[in-house]
């Protein structure tokens, strides 16, 4: 928390720490409302009664306006927060900074830096918390001043990953004296130090700081009944969820951590009891989460499946994972770890198909979180505005469940979930597809094995840590493996470095031991020679076609499709190949700079059209994303022989590299995908890198891939790494030649032997694979 009425603390001070009074008086009758609304934490009311003082914020003065920026700050709603910041700013810049006598200056970076945490913007947070304690030390402001900003900047640095800097400033923190006459601040500081070591990991440290505010726990409590006293004004129960709740889950979650665990698990317990830990989903989700975990550890595995469904049920109400309360406890919880223990316990209790339904729940999840930031989406087969405004209002709920209202009755919250289900059931009514990228939809086993191609098996593979599990499912049902799952990430990597070598041959080495490891202890379930693939994390990075097994390659064997989950089958059934045969063709695109120049790119395009009617070939400045949006929707088959960028922190940036014109930048990102709509029955990416997908702890991978089927396109070839021009050339030239036996599957696999046969070192042939539909 930012920090508790600075007013009353100065007033504590000169009161020898007898006694909390008001700066303005000594008496209820002389108290201002704010004033007295403000301690009890009534920040709704405090909200009201400010906004009806205050016409609009340009007029108002900072003595009355910080009031309302802090109202807003305290209830999480950062529409009205930013724009309150931005007046109280401008107000500090012209003179007008006093509030109660004291100075306010430093405020506005330091509520800055809360709700930038909260949003996990941890890079704009350290910048704002140095703003603030720069003006702390150029002002020369009170202790308690000094106190938050450190405890902002400490803070803010440890969840950007840079402990080096955030021990520094704790440091700095913990030297400040809270001796008499300060000991009213030694909350403040301890509650800054236990965060920061919270947010590093370092729960010994953060146990002993919140026990240490523990033991001066009785005077606080006689400092609050001095002001409730003075003010008449009692708190409202929001003071649990607001100071209570978070101060009890640093103490029960540095228990736990530090292998406390009965300790913990009583504290867990009783907050459990408490109504109001409900409310607050992010720190409810965590405990619950923990609950689970000890439940396990005692070996009480069916009670632990419980509490990780309740976490999970809480999880995915949420429209975005942000943590509201990062501020707070200094903690941000992985919510794709509640979805690994549930996968691995059920799997433990032999409940493959229910753990496979979380599998696919927990890459939705994934999904949603990815698309969070994108708020237009093109639709297809459905009302554009009538969509437009079931999201919208999705988003308003979503907003209004991280709104900590502090005088809502408890119907209000029951109401506002039950709109939120209906308004997610009326999505998923109209606009499905749209409804699996905005909310977590659910599928069962049952609803895809029909979906399933007859001479076609499923294999969806799960990691989390050195846990590794795939996931076989056939028209009969569906089976489960643990396999090997250790170092996979760097074994990955090596397999990848040695692929792209074409000079050398120790990438066979690799070949053989990830066929051993993921596919061998799975033969005996599968009994097709089809196979649909989804990936998960790092394996998006893995050519199946090229893993050998012993005595031939996969790719000599099976015929392979991808799909980014297996959910998405769902909404390639029913799409129909479009009519026209045309292909448009992008080549070569001027970008400006000769060293992005693809001489073979440009051929291969020429010649792809050639075998086609109705074709359009755009080369140079001609290969346009002008161009694309104007001509793409009317062709079937589109091929991009350019450079692809991935951006791994934004995946919404990445894209695909066109010709720029005065209409367009030439960059076709990601993004700008989901706002399209295209006729297309096959996109084609020969470009560099266009296949990688961003890998992270959960199932983030959505490359130009899931884009593209989004945008309409029944299926994607894309290559996993930069493929030498002439053998891309020979390959595109004999796909094109083969898709018109009418199966995308096929021609690829049969393309990729063709290429082979000249070219037998994988790098030529290996990097391309085929997403979506196989017919």
């Amino acid at each position: 928390m930012l920090m508790k009425e600075t007013v009353m603390k100065n007033a504590l001070q000169a009161l020898v720490g007898l006694l909390l009074a008001s700066s303005v008086g000594c008496t209820g009758l002389l108290v201002p409302k704010e004033d007295q609304l403000m301690p009890a934490a009534r920040y709704s009311e405090l909200e009201t009664y400010m906004e009806s003082q205050i016409k609009d914020l340009p007029s108002a003065r900072t003595s009355k306006l910080w009031y309302l920026c802090y109202s807003y700050s305290r209830l999480k709603k950062y529409n009205k927060l930013f724009p309150c910041l931005d007046q109280f700013e401008s107000n500090v810049e012209k003179g007008d900074a006093t509030a109660n006598m004291f100075d306010m200056s430093a405020v506005p970076p330091l509520l800055r830096t809360e709700a930038l945490l909260e949003l996990g913007e941890y890079k704009q947070a350290v910048e704002q918390a140095h703003r603030a304690y720069g003006v702390v030390l150029k002002k020369d402001l009170p202790r308690i001043m000094k106190i938050h900003a450190l405890s902002a900047l400490a803070l803010a640095h440890a969840l950007n990953g840079e402990r080096k800097q955030a021990e520094e400033y704790a440091r700095l923190l913990e030297d400040i004296g809270t001796h008499y006459p300060f000991t009213f601040l030694k909350t403040d500081k301890l509650n800054g130090l236990a965060r920061t070591y919270m947010a590093l990991g370092d729960f010994q440290k953060s146990l002993d700081f919140i026990r240490e505010d523990e033991s001066i726990a009785w005077f606080r409590s006689l400092a609050e009944a001095a002001t409730i006293a003075v003010m008449a004004m009692p708190p409202s129960d929001s003071v649990f969820a607001y100071q209570q709740l978070p101060k009890a889950f640093i103490l029960n979650k540095s228990l736990y951590e530090t292998g406390r665990i009965q300790e913990a698990k009583t504290g867990y317990d009783q907050l459990l009891q408490q109504p109001r830990t409900q409310d607050n989903g992010d720190i409810y989700w965590m405990i619950l989460f923990d609950r689970g975990k000890i439940a396990e550890a005692e070996g009480n595995r069916k009670e632990a499946i419980d509490f990780y469904r309740r976490a999970l049920e809480v999880i995915e109400r949420q429209r975005s994972t942000i943590n509201t309360e990062t501020s707070k406890i200094g903690f941000v919880g992985d919510k794709q770890q509640v979805y690994h223990r549930m996968i691995a316990a059920l799997l433990a209790e032999g409940q493959p198909a229910i753990a496979f339904e979380f599998v696919e729940r927990s890459k939705a999840r994934a999904l949603v979180d990815l698309l969070a930031s994108k708020k237009d989406y093109a639709v297809s087969n459905a009302d554009p505005q009538q969509v437009a405004s079931l999201v919208q209002e999705l988003d308003r709920l979503d907003v209004a469940t991280r709104v900590q209202e502090t005088t809502a009755a408890p119907e209000s919250a029951r109401l506002r979930s039950a709109r939120d289900l209906q308004v997610k059931e009326k999505l998923r009514a109209v606009a499905p597809e749209l409804a699996s990228l905005v909310t977590v939809t659910q599928v069962t086993t049952a609803d895809l094995q029909p979906l399933l191609q007859r001479d076609e098996t499923l294999i969806e593979y799960y990691y989390q840590g050195e846990d590794l599990y795939a996931f076989v499912l056939n028209r009969d049902g569906v089976k489960a493996a643990k396999l090997k799952g250790a170092n996979l990430v760097a074994e990955t990597g090596q397999f990848r470095a040695a692929l792209e070598d074409p000079q050398s041959r120790r990438f066979l080495e690799f070949s053989r031991s990830f066929y051993a490891r993921l596919l061998k202890p799975i033969e005996p379930m599968i009994t097709t020679r089809q196979l649909l693939i989804v990936s998960h994390g790092v394996l998006h990075y893995l050519p199946f076609s090229a893993l050998h097994g012993g005595t031939d390659y996969v790719i000599d064997r099976y015929g392979i499709r991808h799909l980014p989950s297996a959910s998405v089958m769902q909404y390639l059934k029913d799409r129909q190949r479009p009519k026209a045969l045309g292909v448009l063709a992008f080549g070569n695109p001027d970008l400006g700079d000769p060293q992005y120049d693809l001489k073979f790119a440009q051929d291969e395009a020429v010649a792809i059209a050639k075998g086609f009617p109705q074709t359009k070939v755009l080369l140079r400045k001609d290969a346009s994303k002008t161009a694309f949006k104007s001509f793409g929707p009317q062709f079937a088959y589109l091929h991009f022989a350019t450079h692809g960028k991935f951006d791994p922190d934004v995946p919404l940036n990445s894209g695909l590299l066109l010709a720029g014109d005065a209409q367009n930048d030439g960059f076709l990102s990601l993004g700008e995908l989901y706002s399209l709509r295209l006729n297309a029955d096959l996109v084609t990416l020969s470009a560099c890198e266009t296949g990688l997908g961003k890998i992270n702890n959960g199932d983030d991978v959505v490359g130009l891939a899931r884009g593209f089927l989004y945008a309409g396109s029944n299926a994607i070839v894309a290559s996993l790494w930069e493929v030498d021009d002439q053998a891309t050339s020979l390959l595109m030239t004999e796909f094109y030649a083969n898709i018109k036996k009418g199966n995308k599957r096929e021609a690829l696999r049969q393309a990729q032997l063709a290429v082979k046969k000249q070219f037998e070192h994988p790098f030529y042939w290996a990097a391309f694979q085929l997403t979506g539909r196989p017919e």
